[in-house]
Parts: C-alpha cells; sequence; structure tokens
C-alpha cells in the first residue's frame, strides 16, 4: 500500500508540480503567500493559479492525507503523509493561500468543532474553495492575548461583534476567519474568551491592508462593526476559547517552526552562498567563517524540523517543543540577515538587481520572524515552564475579572 502510494505520488507530482529551482535555474517565489508571489502578475492571477492548484491535489488524493474521510479527507496513516513529504521536498507547491487555513483554523476544527463545522467548512478548506485566516492580535493584546477587548454579545440566535484585531496573515483574500472574543468581561482574561466562526465578507467587516518596511503587505488591520453571527459559530464551548486559542497556537508553532527551507529564501544557505561566490566574497576569511555557521545552524534545525513533523505524522504532538522550533526558526532568521548584510558589505544599499533587491528586502524582514506566532520571549517562557519544568512566573491578574483589570486600552493615565 505505501509503495504504491509514494509511486503514484512520486508520478503526480513529476507531471503536474512545479520543481524548485537548481543552482542554475530561476527561482520563482509563486509557492508563497498570494500577496508575496504576485509579482509583477497580481494577486488575482497567483490566487487563481493557487486555487486551481490545491483543487487538482485534492481530487489526486493528496491533500489532507491523514484527516478523516468523512470531513474531505483522504483517511490515510501517518506512513503516507511521511512519503508524501518526502517526494514533495523537491517541489515548490503552491499552496500559500492555504497554509494558515490547514495548519491552523483546520486543524482546530478537526480536534475541537462540531461536528457540523467539520462537515460544512473542511472539505471546502481542502480543495481550496475557501481560504481561512486567523485572528487573534489586537492593538492591545499581542504577545498578552488574553487581554484582547474584541467583544461578542449574544442577542438571540446570534452573536453581535465589535472590535479591532491587527497584524491579520492574509485577512484580504480570506472568506473565513477563526476569531477570539470575549463574551463575559465579569471572569478573568482567560476564562472570559470564546472563539468564532467568522465569515470575512460580512457587513461591518473593514480589511485593511498594513504596508511594511519591505513595501508588502501581508498583514492587515481588521474591524467588526456590529458584525452578526449564528450561534452554531461558536467554536467549542462558550467562555472556553483560551482552551482552544492554546490547541490552534499549538498547531501554529509547529507549522511555522517545520515549514523549513527552501532555494527561493534569499537568506537561505545555498542562496547566501551563490551570492557571496558571485560578489567575489567567499575570499573573506569572516564571510567564510560565518556561512560555515549558518550552514550548521541550517542543517541542525533542518534535523530537528523533520524530527517533528515525522512525531506529528506519526500521531505523537510535540506539544511545547513547538516552540523550540519556532524560537529557532527566528533566531535563525535573524542570524542569517546578519549573514546576508555582511555578504553584500557596501553593496546592501544597492538596488541595481533583482537578486539584491530580493536580498535586502529579507534582511529588512527578517526580524518580524521573531514576532510572528508568538514573540520569542513568549517563547522562552514556554520552554522554561513546559519543557524544561522551570517555576513558572508570578501570574497576579489570572483570577481577577477582566473588566476591574488595567490592561491594553483599559489602562487608566
Amino acid at each position: 500500500m505505501s509503495e504504491d502510494f509514494r509511486a503514484r505520488a512520486r508520478a503526480w507530482l513529476a507531471a503536474n508540480a512545479p520543481r524548485r529551482a537548481s543552482d542554475d535555474e530561476p527561482v520563482s517565489a509563486e509557492g508563497g503567500s498570494a500577496e508575496e508571489g504576485a509579482g509583477t502578475r497580481g494577486q488575482a492571477a497567483v490566487l487563481a493559479e493557487q486555487k486551481a492548484f490545491q483543487a487538482k491535489l485534492y481530487d489526486a488524493g493528496f491533500a489532507g492525507i491523514t484527516w478523516p474521510k468523512e470531513y474531505g479527507g483522504q483517511g490515510l496513516t501517518a506512513a503516507e503523509q511521511i512519503i508524501w513529504s518526502q517526494e514533495s521536498r523537491d517541489y515548490d507547491l503552491p499552496t500559500g493561500a492555504f497554509f494558515i487555513g490547514l495548519s491552523m483554523p483546520g486543524n482546530t476544527i478537526l480536534e475541537v468543532g462540531s461536528e457540523q463545522q467539520k462537515k460544512r467548512y473542511l472539505p471546502k478548506m481542502l480543495r481550496g474553495e475557501e481560504i481561512w485566516c486567523q485572528l487573534f492580535s489586537e492593538p492591545g493584546a499581542g504577545s498578552d492575548v488574553a487581554s484582547l477587548q474584541t467583544s461578542a454579545v449574544r442577542d438571540g440566535d446570534e452573536w453581535v461583534m465589535t472590535g479591532q484585531k491587527v497584524w491579520t496573515s492574509g485577512a484580504q483574500f480570506s472568506d473565513y476567519g477563526a476569531i477570539l472574543a470575549r463574551t463575559d468581561p465579569a471572569k478573568p482574561k482567560h476564562e472570559g474568551i470564546s472563539m468564532f466562526i467568522v465569515d470575512m465578507h460580512a457587513p461591518g467587516v473593514t480589511v485593511r491592508p498594513l504596508k511594511m518596511a519591505t513595501g508588502h503587505s501581508p498583514f492587515n488591520e481588521v474591524y467588526f462593526d456590529a458584525v452578526r453571527m449564528p450561534a452554531d459559530a461558536l467554536i467549542g464551548e462558550e467562555n472556553k476559547g483560551w482552551a482552544a486559542a492554546v490547541v490552534m497556537l499549538r498547531h501554529e508553532r509547529i507549522a511555522i517552526g517545520t515549514m523549513g527551507s527552501s532555494r527561493t529564501n534569499p537568506l537561505a544557505y545555498d542562496s547566501l552562498r551563490d551570492l557571496a561566490a558571485g560578489l567575489g566574497r567567499t575570499s573573506d576569511q569572516g564571510v567564510r567563517r560565518e556561512l560555515a555557521e549558518l550552514y550548521a545552524r541550517s542543517k541542525a534545525m533542518q534535523l530537528f524540523a523533520l524530527l517533528l513533523r515525522q512525531e506529528v505524522q506519526a500521531g505523537r504532538m510535540p506539544g511545547a517543543r513547538g516552540s523550540v522550533a519556532k524560537l529557532a526558526g527566528s533566531e535563525l532568521a535573524r542570524f542569517a540577515g546578519n549573514v546576508a548584510a555582511d555578504v553584500l558589505g557596501d553593496q546592501i544599499a544597492g538596488f541595481d538587481s533583482e537578486e539584491l533587491q530580493a536580498v535586502t528586502t529579507s534582511i529588512i524582514a527578517a526580524p518580524g520572524s521573531a514576532i510572528a506566532g508568538g514573540t520569542s520571549e513568549i517563547q522562552r517562557n514556554i520552554i522554561g515552564e513546559r519543557v524544561l519544568g522551570l517555576a513558572k512566573d508570578p501570574g497576579v491578574d489570572r483570577a481577577t475579572p477582566f473588566n476591574q483589570l488595567r490592561v491594553g486600552t483599559q489602562r487608566q493615565t
């Protein structure tokens, strides 16, 4: 069975998927998000291409490999998932628009959602018919997500939501989102939160892209003005949204920490090695030493990510160890940015070629990896408490009703 699956996967990939660029082939970024891969083609064209490819992937039986058949998956085992990962590693699959939905909301609904939600949303998510985002962070609740103030009030058979979210990846082209909102401000901050499915096209939803220093706009701020949601939009139990959030954050950190790097990344070791050779910088002992360290760090990260992926695919969730991968990936990205700056030297300000533009843009973006999916400080706390068993920091506000706290924009001057 497994070898038949491998042969089928290998044949399908060879016939339908773009291979990763080799040393002498041009690099394409179209495997990334719709916004990052748009270039001169436009976001709509890239989205259409990614949706078409995801549908082909689904129809061929390679989407949702371990998800149950009744929810659109293939109902196969971890062995087939590992085989697919092995066979697809040399291809840049143009599915970036679905990364967040399938990795985070999808897995969370599969784990804690209702039967109705699983049957309604998961098949369309897997086939690429609907794109999802995740809405957690707020202007006054970033690292401390539990301080969020977006509210959802019950009104008969509906919920009415009002508030603001920020740093939402892919909101500009999402159809649905998994959102956290406060449903009981009289409860302590972790206990009065619920998770909902929100229609991103509903009246009262406003999405505004945020332009980064790189010139790209992968993130958004999203406003909710008395947005109505049906009662069955609730994921899990009312006021138990923090438990659902922990599930989603676990999937997010594992997904980010194990996604790895490809030759499409201008800060990858292979890319910087080739760039150094092209600029005549390989004779510089400092550059050679930094490239060697980057290679060692990258290889260690790849091996650890492979271990976590295999554990997940075998049904053993890494738990808090996902934060180790997330933190290591963030540290690697920042180190790679520093190495790239040293490789470029005086040419770091030069934009006379697309290659140099891609590298300098990646250097500017690198520090952001220490924020996405939870800051490095948060990851260190999680690792210390839940992996190393160190004493937990005192939580002096954990039993205080939220409406009595001075947090976020509730702070008084």
